[in-house]
């Protein structure tokens, strides 16, 4: 391992992941971030079942629940604010609505990177891979910011759902690999408000429309707001600058009822906006010759299944612990890859029938119905039986143990 020089492409979850277990144990470890510095935008997400083994085993657990939101559950309320549905978080059950370890994207980033850095992996930020040449003991690598080329003998994309050096690596391969649930999403922080508490709570309107308010620990909140939509101006202003994003929100919930005014006013004063499309990737194979996806470059198993951290943490382990098994021995080392995480993977992507629509109903009517029934289920202790059959992807994994110091 300490002759294996590896480049990661991005620096959130899974690079930073990646890295600590590969450097721990030797690697050259290099890490390219397209952005000039550490993203610390992001909203609230969680971490489920063996994804906590693996943060444990990084030495990090104890870093990320003293930073954790705070939410305590999830509740579904009415145009009243009445609430119509409540599901309090559980530990240790990984298929609650909220889990026991909430924590905003940009602070986990932090702790991955800062824990990465002590095994003394390499940051470039501010730059991103132009071309990738692979070649017969290495991969040439070209960054748009630099006229010298370097050579790796590993380069790891764990870029994000529009990952473009899995376009570099994969070309034709990848065509048709982001499987769009037909939902889009725009997430922003807001100041806190007097019916803001520890409680998540999620709102319908008429429309497939959704808001969703939730807690954070640095004194404001978290807001996102969602539609189901085949207008062609979503697709097209989602690669664009936030400027036209907005009007095209604010247009969609100016008459959504409950606390969309003053959600709306909270985007159009936001400077952490972000739109993402609802999507999962599924991809033959998550090897290309030297190159092998990670994260949500490979597998993003889409925010409505809650399990897209866990899935990052989970396959950067095992990711690196094929690595550190093989050696430079890479197609041993990306196959065992695949047979050990793909099934998980599967699982993890398996939505409930009806995917989102069924939680975001088109008529008023609709609403009234899935309220009433959440209702029922809550009361009843039905969701948790119901989770259990739908999910069960982060309990239901035993997490493979490696030598020479990956454990």
């Amino acid at each position: 391992m300490s002759n294996l020089r590896i480049l990661i492409c991005g620096a959130s979850v899974a690079g930073p992941t990646l890295a600590y277990f590969l450097a721990g144990s030797g690697a050259k470890v290099t890490i390219v971030e397209r952005a000039p510095s550490l993203r610390k935008e992001g909203q609230n997400i969680d971490i489920r079942g063996v994804g906590i083994k693996v943060i444990r085993r990084m030495g990090v657990e104890d870093d990320i629940r003293k930073a954790t939101t705070g939410e305590v559950g999830l509740r579904f309320v009415d145009e009243r604010n009445k609430i119509r549905a409540e599901m309090p978080a559980e530990p240790g059950n990984s298929n609650s609505a909220t889990s026991e370890i909430e924590i905003l994207r940009g602070q986990l980033a932090q702790i991955l990177v800062d824990k990465s850095k002590e095994k003394g992996v390499e940051y470039i930020f501010g730059d991103y891979v132009s071309t990738l040449d692979q070649e017969e003991h290495h991969v040439r690598v070209s960054f748009a910011k630099s006229t010298e080329s370097k050579e790796y003998d590993l380069v790891i994309a764990a870029d994000g759902q529009n990952s473009k050096t899995r376009a570099l690596a994969f070309g034709e391969k990848a065509n048709g690999c982001i499987n769009s649930l037909g939902q889009y999403m725009m997430y922003f922080s807001m100041a806190r408000g007097d019916t803001d508490s520890e409680w998540a709570r999620w709102y319908n309107a008429p429309g497939r429309r959704c808001l969703l308010i939730r807690p954070d620990n640095t004194g404001t909140t978290r807001a996102v707001f969602a539609v189901i939509s085949s207008d062609p101006a979503l697709e097209q202003t989602l690669e664009g600058p936030i400027g036209n994003q907005k009007p095209i929100w604010q247009e969609l919930f100016e008459d959504a009822g409950w606390e969309s005014e003053r959600a709306l006013k909270g985007l159009d004063e936001a400077q952490d906006c972000y739109m993402q499309r609802v999507a999962q990737v599924k991809i033959p194979s998550w090897s290309c010759g030297r190159v092998v996806l990670a994260g949500d470059a490979g597998y993003c198993p889409s925010p409505v299944s809650g399990m897209g951290t866990t899935c990052a943490l989970v396959g950067s382990y095992i990711l690196a612990g094929e690595i550190i098994e093989h050696g430079k021995d890479f197609n041993a080392a990306f196959q065992g890859y695949e047979e050990k995480f793909r099934p998980f993977v599967d699982k993890a992507q398996k939505l409930v029938p009806g995917g989102p629509k069924l939680l975001n109903p088109e008529t008023k009517f609709g609403i009234t119905i899935l309220n009433t029934t959440l209702g029922f289920m809550t009361a009843t202790g039905l969701t948790k039986v119901v989770g259990k059959l739908a999910g069960g992807a982060a309990d239901a994994f035993e997490l493979p143990d490696y030598q020479n110091g990956h454990s």
